[in-house]
């Protein structure tokens, strides 16, 4: 199944080209592009947006506006865009006046595209609207996606108008943070990570050793998390290990999103006389593999036979293989060097550059 993806509505005029007095760019003179779209919408494009374009042309083939005026410069627009190699999926253009009678294919009526809210293929959590005015805002509303307003739409729609570089850094390079509650009879967990931070850990499970290992494993992975447990521990140490698991994976993939220009795979590290190898691959295929034998039931306050469950539970919330081979004597050194393996094939899967997809599949 192909990977939905996400629409970049965009208005023409006053968005990607300068709107002049008339309102009309009716020749080949008139025809200017908005500084910074070209390499703002290239960007776009390459994390994996298609672009539709959205135009209201007032009484357009009316005696003050004929199609041949407009034609022209529209078709050099969309020569020059494709030759920097952006294209579109759909033009759309109202030619209809405004007005109390005017069509719902009219900005911000939303008949020019309804039918694409149908379309499978379509990412609408993804998804946003480009213009300079206020019904730009009232058309992307009434889809549910979220409006950036270049320009005059400052005044019109209150808000301040943001030029294609903020929207550009804002779609593509979107900070990958997450936060997960995990509420059930048995713990309360909270769980805050943000993976293009590094320095700030926090972890309180009630369980010394195990969050001295989530320590560990933001630290040596390259990423900020908080981690705040409240589990029956008057029972055993079961349930916190097991649900910190659960929720640490799920924080993990949520902030991953699409996870396009991830490394994707990742580490053997050596502890004193320990060592461990953790093979990771952010696959969205759940599986674990544990090869350790610990000589110990505890580990401070963490039995021993919980280590292999964490990273089960948290393959499974993270949707990823992991193979995990510890050998040594110390069993402590043994846990730990576990975790700091794990963290450490992170630290190489995590980071973002670019924007492919790692997958021939175009889905992870």
């Amino acid at each position: 199944m192909t990977t939905p993806r996400p629409i970049l509505f965009v208005d023409r005029d006053g968005t990607i080209i300068e709107e002049p007095a008339d309102c009309q760019v009716d020749s080949f003179d008139k025809l200017a592009l908005v500084p910074g779209v070209i390499p703002a919408m290239l960007a776009i494009r390459d994390a994996g947006y298609d672009f539709v374009m959205v135009s209201n042309q007032n009484d357009l083939g009316g005696p003050n506006f004929p199609k041949e005026s407009f034609e022209g410069p529209h078709e050099l627009l969309l020569q020059i865009l494709a030759s920097q190699g952006i294209t579109f999926r759909d033009v759309f253009v109202d030619p209809h006046p405004p007005g109390p009678e005017q069509p719902w294919t009219r900005k911000p009526g939303i008949g020019m595209v309804a039918h694409l809210l149908k379309d499978r293929s379509v990412d609408w959590e993804r998804s946003a609207m480009v213009g300079d005015r206020l019904t730009d805002k009232q058309f992307a509303d009434t889809l549910g996606i979220p409006t950036y307003l270049l320009a005059s739409a400052m005044n019109q729609a209150g808000d301040a108008a943001v030029s294609w570089a903020d929207i550009a850094h804002d779609l593509v390079t979107r900070p990958r943070t997450a936060r997960v509650e995990r509420v059930t009879s048995e713990t309360r967990i909270t769980v805050e990570v943000d993976l293009d931070r590094r320095g700030h850990i926090e972890a309180a499970t009630g369980i010394g050793f195990l969050d001295h290992m989530l320590d560990q494993l933001a630290k040596h992975g390259g990423f900020s998390m908080t981690v705040r447990c409240e589990g029956d521990l008057h029972i055993d140490d079961h349930h916190s290990v097991e649900d910190v698991a659960i929720a640490v994976g799920e924080a993990l993939r949520t902030a991953l999103g699409d996870k396009r220009g991830i490394g994707r795979y990742g580490f053997t590290l050596p502890m004193d006389e320990a060592q461990a190898t953790a093979a990771l691959d952010l696959s969205g295929r759940p599986y674990f593999a544990f090869e350790c034998d610990f000589d110990r039931e505890r580990v401070g306050d963490l039995s021993t036979e919980m280590v292999p469950h964490f990273w089960r539970s948290f393959a499974d919330a993270l949707r990823c293989t992991l193979h995990l081979r510890v050998t040594g004597e110390n069993t402590h050194h043994m846990v730990e060097v576990g975790f700091k393996a794990v963290a450490r094939a992170l630290r190489q899967a995590l980071p973002r550059e670019g924007s492919e997809l790692p997958s021939t599949k175009g889905m992870l």
